[in-house]
């Protein structure tokens, strides 16, 4: 999806002052048709998404019906399901037509499976046949990536030949930086390069020119194909089946979406959110998707209490111990929070794994007991001048560090452990740690205050 520059950051503002100007006058329609015939498809997006519910169905309803496909290829694909589900399918089979099949394919992911079979079955048997083979896959695998519409050439054609076969074409897909050489049973077996077909001898084969470069298979990770895309300077790449059989390509349009969307994922996901939230969604879907990690997080923060609870004596008896506790266990949270996000960012480029885990452990250990060292004093010598009691003082400090050393821990297994058990690391890790942390720093804090003053 299409990210805004500053430039383009202030034109939307400015538009979005005019739509609302104009929104609320008596005679608006007119004029505001006018001015968005004078946007391109991306502008109209970017006002769109920007805008109140009912100002978005406003905007939409005024577009030109020739811009709708364009817009909606330029929508967050959950705004954009939710201008297709309110039409009929006949009108979303014509303008998904001009749509690449990747993109529809996003867009119809968004909806209830009743709607998706409606429009499916009112496009074109050609269309039909490509969208939902990349609906059989995985929405983020290559499989949910790739787009079918691809041009492929046999190794004994001349490349003379193909330049005539090239140009029967009313037009080509769009980023063609290559073309795909395949044999009689379509099984992948290189590629040809445009600058090579251009620039060599019309009479050369094929064969001759072709580069057995690697493809992709189907069933791969969105994420290992943006990393295959950055190790290999990629514009394009074939996609393959188990048998080697050319199933689609993926172009770098389609790996820069990933990238922003996986970019997208990992800051959401620490709120517990969707990365494609619309920004102005409706009160009743924003509420409901709010409301599952608000429970979670309850959870976690009643069994934090119930640790506190099992020493209340304690506390009763030394005050200073409920002024004290919320320090010790929000530097565990921090601390966790800095090694969780190293360690998940290293997981997503693929950098961690078996061989190194141990040394990234063993490191963030001694970093966190050499910050809990330094911190864990100047919290002491602040605790003893403050409540003059220089056992306190060595409870926090002895607490401060075993919770630091706890969160570099956490930080580092947490999000290994939790991907093993098919939980998004993103998703979960900050609340799982943050209990962690909290728990650890409340019974070892108040743990040694009962043994110290017992």
């Amino acid at each position: 999806m299409p990210t805004l520059n500053e430039e383009q950051h202030d034109q939307t503002q400015e538009h979005l002052t005019a739509v609302a100007q104009l929104i609320e006058s008596d005679d608006a329609l007119l004029p505001l048709k006018s001015m968005l015939k004078g946007l391109s498809a991306i502008e109209i997006a970017n006002l769109i998404e920007s805008s109140p519910p009912n100002s978005k169905k406003i905007i939409w309803n005024l577009v030109s019906e020739t811009k709708h496909a364009k817009v909606l290829q330029a929508l967050n694909d959950d705004v954009a399901a939710g201008f297709v589900e309110t039409m009929d399918s006949q009108t979303v089979a014509d303008i998904t037509e001009s749509l690449e099949v990747d993109d529809v394919a996003d867009i119809l992911q968004q909806l209830p499976d009743q709607v998706i079979q409606k429009i499916l079955s009112a496009m074109s048997a050609q269309n039909r046949a490509r969208i939902e083979t990349v609906l059989s896959f995985e929405e983020d695998s290559a499989g949910g990536l790739m787009d079918t519409n691809i041009i492929t050439i046999r190794p004994r054609l001349t490349l003379d030949v193909v330049l005539r076969y090239l140009r029967r074409h009313d037009e080509i897909p769009a980023s063609t930086d290559q073309l795909f050489v395949v044999n009689a049973s379509n099984k992948y077996l290189g590629v040809l390069s445009m600058s090579q077909l251009l620039t060599s001898d019309p009479s050369t084969t094929v064969k001759t020119l072709m580069v057995e470069d690697e493809a992709i298979p189907v069933t791969m990770d969105d994420a290992e194909v943006a990393q295959r895309f950055k190790q290999n300077g990629w514009i394009s790449a074939p996609v393959i089946d188990a048998e080697g059989m050319i199933l689609g390509r993926i172009t770098i349009d389609d790996v820069v979406d990933v990238i922003i969307e996986d970019a997208d994922h990992s800051f959401m996901s620490m709120a517990g959110l969707d990365e494609d939230e619309d920004t102005f969604a409706p009160l009743k879907k924003t509420a409901p998707r709010r409301a599952i990690w608000l429970g979670i997080n309850l959870i976690t923060a009643i069994i934090a209490s119930s640790v506190i609870n099992l020493f209340q004596d304690t506390i009763d008896k030394v005050v200073a111990l409920a002024v004290l506790m919320p320090i010790v266990a929000s530097m565990g949270g921090v601390a966790g929070s800095q090694t969780l996000t190293v360690v998940i960012r290293g997981i997503a480029l693929g950098k961690i794994g078996s061989s190194n885990r141990k040394w990234l452990l063993t490191r963030e250990v001694l970093t966190g007991l050499l910050n809990g060292l330094l911190w864990a004093s100047v919290l002491g010598l602040f605790t003893a001048w403050w409540f003059d009691d220089f056992t306190m003082a060595i409870i926090i400090w002895l607490a401060t560090t075993i919770n630091l050393i706890a969160a570099a821990i956490g930080g580092t297994l947490l999000p290994s452990a939790l991907k093993r058990m098919g939980i998004d690391p993103a998703l979960a890790g900050s609340v799982a740690l943050t209990t962690l942390t909290d728990v650890v720093g409340f019974m070892a804090f108040l743990g040694l205050a009962t043994f110290f003053y017992a």
